[in-house]
Order: C-alpha cells, then structure tokens, then sequence
C-alpha cells in the first residue's frame, strides 16, 4: 500500500510539473520504492517545417538507479504513445530479422544486418549473483529495421554482454499507426530476461537517424513536424521486476507518465 503511494504522489508531482512547463521538459524521473527512473529525448533538427513533414532524428535516453544503491529490479516492459507529429517511414528499407541477431555479438550484428541499422547508441546493465558483488557491463547499441507489415513497424535493439557468458540480447518494439487525439503510434517494448534474471538495465542512450534511397528518391526512415512548439510521449505502463529476488522489494513495480520536448515551426 505504501508503495502505492508513493508512486501516485510521484506521477502526481511529476505530471503537475510538466503542466507547468511542458514547452521545455525534456525528462521525466519517477520514483517508487527504492526505484528511481529517468526517461526523456528530442527530437532533431529542432526547427522543423509545422505542417509538412521532414526528414528528422530522435535522441533517447534511459536511466535505473536504486536509493539505496542496492541491484535494480529488471526492466521488461514498456507501452507507449507517440505524438501524431511524429512518423516513421520503412518503405524500401532492407530488413532484419530476429533470427539473425541470436547468439551473435555486436560485429557480426553489423555484418548480417548493417545495411537495416536505424540507431546507434551504449548500453549498461549490472549482473547481481547471490553472494557475489554485481558486476557492470557496457555494450555498444544498434536499433535494426525489423520491416513494415500491417501497418506495425517492428525495432530490433541490439546489444551483447560477456557476463557471465556471451550472450546477445535482442530487444523487439513494435510500433503501430494509431489515432488517440494527439498521439499518433502506439509502441511496445520487451525486453528479454538478462543472465537468467541476474542482470538488469541500468541506463541507454541511443539515436534513432537513416535516410536512404529508394526508387531513385531520398528518404527518412524518421520524419517529423512541429505545429505548436512540442511532442508529446506518454508511457501508460512501464514494468519492472524483482527477478534477483532483492529483499524488500516487490515482485513487480508499474510506472507511467508523460512528458514534453521542444521544437521551433517555421512556415
């Protein structure tokens, strides 16, 4: 129950917060229990046409921390909305599937699905064993084009640890044309269980950017536009687990919130 809480008490600040000043927010941090969490991005250019689309990229950021410094529940889901004025566009785009990326490490990702990357960036996560001090391990980040079908956009990220054994680590998002007043995707994220449920994420960072070619005309894999000075993104569940059975701490903890970054219309 107290948990509870404080988890309403947090989004209640947070989301009066961003009211306030949601033309400059470019983060959101939520907290409950011993868990703190930071999301936020933007989007670039940051001047942008209001009413056609262009040619845009996206900066995204993530990070899991504890109060009490102790492992962090695992991160394994998240849902989310997407503002309207954002698009992405695949068409033509070579394609990456699942399948490829299992078992192989950030090199030969690269080798079999290079010419479908979207997004780079790094990635930390900590292996906690019972008895055993956690141990910190950093991965380069690739965002793969996963192809269009049905109207849904699928997004392989990518990363791979040696700890405790090589292992590659394949996240899909799923990403689907929606009309919800002023979002306009609907994502969903999972995340795979990391060293048996020892590993958690503890923070990324990545930038989503492709133009490429197709029939002979240049294109964005991401597109944007700014009508009124902002994107909005919301995440209505965001879940984590105690998947290293951390005393103390819930099985599994749920957060949501919203939050705002800006842009400049020109035209």
């Amino acid at each position: 129950m107290r948990r509870n809480l404080v988890l309403v008490l947090a989004l209640s600040t947070a989301l009066a917060v961003g009211a306030a000043a949601v033309a400059s927010a470019t983060q959101i941090t939520l907290r409950a229990g011993n868990l703190v969490v930071t999301f936020g991005g933007n989007v670039t250019p940051k001047v942008l046409p209001k009413k056609r689309f262009a040619p845009a990229g996206a900066r995204i950021f993530g990070k899991v921390k504890t109060t009490d410094g102790t492992h962090p529940s695992a991160f394994r889901e998240a849902i989310f909305d997407i503002d309207k004025n954002v698009i992405v566009n695949s068409k033509g785009m070579p394609i990456c599937k699942p399948g490829q990326l299992t078992a192989r490490d950030t090199a030969a990702a690269k080798r079999v699905c290079g010419k479908t990357t979207v997004g780079k960036g790094i990635a930390h996560a900590e292996i906690a064993f019972a008895e055993q001090a956690p141990i910190k391990v950093a991965s380069p980040l690739l965002v793969f084009n996963g192809g269009t079908r049905g109207g849904k956009t699928k997004l392989l990220i990518h990363t791979f640890i040696t700890v405790p054994v090589p292992a590659a680590i394949v996240t899909q998002v799923t990403l689907k044309k929606v009309h919800k007043g002023r979002f306009g995707m609907h994502g969903v994220a999972k995340i795979p269980v990391i060293a048996g449920g020892a590993g958690s994420a503890l923070d990324f960072s990545f930038k989503i950017k492709r133009n490429y070619r197709f029939k002979g005309k240049k294109r964005s894999f991401l597109m944007a536009r700014c009508p009124d000075g902002k994107f909005l993104v919301r995440t209505t569940k965001t879940l984590f687990k105690n998947e290293a059975h951390t005393p103390g701490v819930a099985a599994r903890t749920v957060l949501h919130g919203a939050l705002a970054t800006p842009c400049k219309g020109r035209g």
